[in-house]
């Protein structure tokens, strides 16, 4: 077989590689998904991985393609479906987008897998292989087993900050309104095997890994396992977790003690009426600021998901936010406009204000919806002015004493500079400025004001 597996890019993000400057190489890690299918598929099969962030889609006889896709780069992912079919080649689609919108991706893909592409995905070529015509769905089975080594040589190293990411868990067991991760794994959580985990991990050219575990610590006891597996392993590594486990010393204490450097920690918002609609409530922003000093005691740095545009947010949020940033000591973040994903619970829930149906909107950097207490173009604008402030020259300068006091050394402190600076990058590549509708709003109601007391 002659497999082509495809991770397409839209917009700004097509082929951005080729650029000189703001490449996008910091947020580009693995390409674990199609690596993982790659390592599925026959032991005979020539496979080409193509990420189109850093190169152009070949043009060659294949017996099947495979394309995975999240709801930003669906409409390019139809393009390519499209292409290939006319040309008589049978084409798959799998991923976030298309597991939970099966029937729209059926529209221009042959067959969709459903799910994590274990079990299916080997189903499916032999299928191929045999000639059969292709079941229009194939579920996988979360609850396989991985392949523990996959064909990293598959990919260009130098077009990634690391080629070495994997995972430990599959799933998570919230229920965050806003958040396809539990419906796309049915509410369930699945584990590896420990032993798996540092076979894979000890094989590993690099130092520096991802796990790219959507919560890995919320199943302590394995957790702790994993990571006392880990401290011989020498390596350093970042991952996602849940900001309540601050609370926890001896789990704190086993990361660090495991390699850990950095963690991404969903705070979403300040407001806790935001957190109750979203079915959050768990995270407490009183405690944001001494829940950060302890991941900072114990050498890791913060990265924080930020969502802007919650109901009971107003043109006030976007000054708040930035304040609370800086108050609450936060290295870095990824600040999202509240985005109703197709398949979520929010999107179910919003259908009636959604203004944007364009999918290539849906990356979290547009404004689809209308929100309760701004205009969209508010909300846009506020949220670019979020960003623009928080990755100023120096606003980052003022965060390097703070980084160079967390215990980790060098080594850390560099990692989480490159980062400020790589979003700093983002900032200038895609022109991101904005304003503070607060301030604008004042601004415009002083200048009538002054308008109204002039003399008739």
């Amino acid at each position: 077989m002659n497999i082509l597996l495809i991770a397409p890019a839209a917009g700004n993000w097509r082929k951005i590689a080729k650029r000189s400057f703001f490449n996008g190489k910091t947020f580009r890690f693995s390409m674990l998904s199609l690596l993982s299918v790659a390592a599925l598929s026959p032991k005979n099969a020539k496979i080409a991985i193509v990420d189109e962030q850093t190169e152009d889609i070949p043009e060659g006889d294949f017996d099947l393609v495979g394309i995975t896709a999240m709801t930003a780069v669906a409409p390019r992912a139809y393009a390519l479906c499209d292409h290939f079919r006319s040309r008589g080649i049978p084409v798959v689609m799998g991923g976030y987008h298309a597991s939970l919108n099966t029937d729209e991706a059926l529209e221009h893909a042959d067959a969709v897998v459903s799910g994590p592409a274990y079990g299916a995905w080997e189903q499916l070529c032999a299928d191929v292989q045999a000639g059969h015509p292709l079941t229009r769905v194939y579920y996988g089975n979360p609850a396989a087993t991985p392949p523990v080594h996959l064909p990293r040589h598959l990919i260009a190293k130098d077009q990634y900050v690391t080629v070495s990411a994997t995972f430990a868990t599959l799933g998570c067991t919230n229920h965050c309104q806003f958040c396809s991760i539990n419906r796309f794994h049915g509410g369930q959580r699945h584990s590896r095997s420990v032993a798996d985990m540092v076979s894979e991990l000890k094989a590993m050219p690099d130092d520096f890994f991802v796990f790219v575990d959507d919560n890995l610590t919320q199943d302590r006891p394995y957790a702790l396992e994993l990571f006392k597996a880990l401290e011989t392993a020498g390596k350093r590594w970042v991952t996602q977790v849940s900001i309540d486990i601050a609370d926890d010393d001896e789990l704190l204490s086993a990361m660090r003690a495991a390699g850990c450097m950095g963690v991404f920690v969903g705070l979403e918002t300040f407001n806790e009426e935001n957190l109750h609609l979203q079915d959050k409530e768990f995270n407490k922003p009183a405690h944001y600021r001494d829940a950060v000093a302890k991941f900072h005691d114990h050498g890791m740095y913060v990265e924080a998901g930020v969502i802007v545009g919650f109901d009971a947010d107003d043109a006030t949020v976007f000054r708040n936010t930035l304040r609370m940033l800086d108050w609450v000591r936060i290295d870095a973040i990824q600040l999202a406009i509240l985005t109703p994903l197709p398949g979520t619970a929010l999107h179910d829930a919003m259908a009636s204000r959604i203004i944007d149906h364009d999918w290539e909107h849906y990356d979290f950097r547009h404004a689809v919806f209308e929100p309760k207490h701004m205009s969209a173009a508010a909300l846009q604008a506020g949220a670019d002015w979020i960003i623009r402030r928080f990755y100023s020259p120096w606003r980052i300068l003022r965060r390097v004493p703070r980084w160079a006091a967390i215990p980790g050394g060098l080594r850390n402190c560099a990692y989480i500079l490159a980062l400020n600076l790589a979003y700093y990058g983002r900032v200038r590549r895609f022109h991101i400025g904005g304003y503070d509708p607060a301030e604008e709003a004042a601004t415009a109601r002083h200048r009538a004001g002054k308008k109204n007391l002039r003399p008739a």
